[in-house]
């Protein structure tokens, strides 16, 4: 837990150690040092391609290169290689069901003082609505890179959500990743926080904190927002009985959004949705825009709290 990096980080190197596969082409829209990629540029320059400030020619040029066999990581900030592009990601990846991975980093508000612009809390909502897109968004280093292996593995579009500021390694060595699936951390009964991203250090902050009030929380970490797996929320609406989403995304759209349907159409229960709520974000930093958006332990431990509230009365 002592140890922190940022989900780009460990991108950058999982692309450089499992290049050796020759299929692999990373692309970058001029950012190269920011998404870091660049440690795969190094270690392969002759299948890394900078395709400038133009991200919607960078999808295409990824979706010539799956049709010919290849596996393309197309990279950029989230804000650029989802919003941007993504007529590009819809009509040459998404609709011919192209084998691109898009590699998007400084996702969210923890972007921090790069503002509103740069902060995007919408690509999680505008990825979930393309048929076939599967969605990553790993909660560490480790995660992230199992992550990247995975996507490789995968036959198909996946969006693959990372952040720029460093955080808390939650999992070990023998951490096991599959495309599809959650994972309950922590036990509990009382309530379930189901949470992805940096959020899921979050929760289990919040956990604890619920510890202490005699609260007996369960959390679940949702690496995967697409396809969601509603096996275990249901399982957690059942034994439960009460919910609580954490991202760092707006509420609309996103992880909320994803359990929300699925309990609505298959187990009922109490629900409380953290995120940002449809507002755009501001220049600070992180910590303190955490703080202004409600994104914070205390936020998803008081809402537990009257999500229990809400099932018991």
């Amino acid at each position: 837990m002592a140890d922190k990096k940022a989900t780009r980080e460990a991108y950058g190197a999982a692309l450089a150690e499992f290049g050796v596969d020759e299929r692999i082409v990373v692309l970058d829209a001029d950012l190269s040092k920011s998404t870091k990629t660049d440690v795969f540029k190094k270690k392969f320059p002759e299948r890394f391609i900078n395709a400038g400030i133009a991200e919607a020619d960078m999808m295409c040029v990824a979706a010539g290169l799956a049709s010919c066999g290849k596996i393309p990581f197309a990279s950029s900030f989230a804000m650029f290689a989802a919003g941007r592009a993504f007529e590009q990601i819809r009509n040459s990846i998404c609709y011919p069901h192209l084998n691109v991975k898009i590699g998007a980093t400084h996702a969210g508000i923890s972007v921090g003082e790069d503002g509103a612009t740069h902060q995007c809390l919408e690509d999680i909502a505008l990825m979930r609505s393309l048929p076939g897109m599967v969605i990553l968004n790993p909660a560490d280093d480790v995660e992230a890179r199992l992550a990247v292996k995975a996507a490789i593995e995968h036959d198909g579009p996946c969006y693959l959500r990372f952040g720029r500021l460093a955080v808390d390694r939650i999992f070990d060595v023998d951490y096991k990743f599959e495309i599809g699936k959650g994972v309950e951390i922590k036990e509990g009964k009382d309530v379930t926080i189901i949470a992805t991203g940096l959020m899921v250090g979050f929760a289990l902050e919040a956990a604890k904190m619920l510890e202490e009030d005699g609260i007996s929380a369960r959390v679940v970490n949702m690496a995967t927002i697409k396809p969601i797996d509603r096996d275990i929320i249901i399982k957690a609406s059942k034994e439960t009985g009460a919910i609580v989403t954490a991202e760092e995304h707006n509420i609309i759209g996103g992880l909320g959004s994803a359990v929300a349907e699925v309990l609505c159409e298959s187990a009922p229960c109490v629900m409380k949705r953290i995120g940002t709520k449809d507002v755009f974000g501001r220049s600070g930093k992180p910590a303190e825009l955490f703080e202004e958006y409600g994104l914070t332990p205390a936020v998803i431990a008081k809402s537990a709290k009257q999500a229990i509230y809400e099932k018991e009365n």
